[in-house]
């Protein structure tokens, strides 16, 4: 990409690409970093979605070469915080915004020290494991976000069963994650 002699985007053009480069390279994690603070899945893409609006308009102030996934998650830390302001439909939410920027931290320490592609390499593991029936209830739920209704017409299984099965897995699949991160 042609920089010129300070190393900023020589043209809009190359700006651009630089943005949507970087934005591309961290998208996942920085996804993983707003769900992990943010309860309700909806909210947390909302989140994201508004997070990437301000990242570009706030662009021509980042300084390449630095850590964009710094910059980008302080970001999406105020797009949290402003979204919990504005927020009074939920009052279960109980997390001040003191331990929400604890966990908020513990995020950080955990994309540095990976962490998290540690414990993404141990699930895929666990997951390869399961049965072929089990991974392909997984995939329903998980990957193509069907509903518990329609698993249940689909694999010809009373809702409660779904239901009872998933809270397994859910559970199995944790228990297995742990012993292959503690014996890594």
């Amino acid at each position: 990409m042609p920089m010129n002699a300070d190393s900023t985007p020589s043209t809009e053009s190359d700006r651009t690409e630089a943005f949507l480069r970087l934005l591309t390279e961290h998208e996942r994690r920085l996804a993983i970093y707003v769900t992990g603070l943010i309860a309700c899945p909806q909210d947390a893409q909302d989140i994201l979605q508004e997070g990437k609006i301000v990242m570009w308009r706030q662009f021509p102030q980042f300084e390449l070469g630095t850590n964009f996934a710094a910059w980008a998650r302080k970001i999406l830390f105020y797009q949290i915080l402003a979204f919990r302001r504005r927020s009074k439909r939920d009052r279960s939410e109980t997390l001040s915004d003191r331990l929400l920027e604890t966990l908020s931290e513990e995020s950080e320490s955990a994309m540095k020290e990976r962490r998290w592609q540690k414990r993404e390499k141990a699930l895929q593991n666990c997951v390869r494991k399961l049965s072929g029936e089990h991974r392909e209830i997984l995939e329903l739920r998980y990957r193509d976000e069907s509903s518990i209704e329609g698993i249940s017409r689909r694999t010809e299984r009373t809702e409660g069963a779904i239901y009872r099965l998933l809270s397994r897995l859910r559970k199995n699949l944790y228990l297995c994650v742990e012993k292959e991160l503690s014996q890594a």
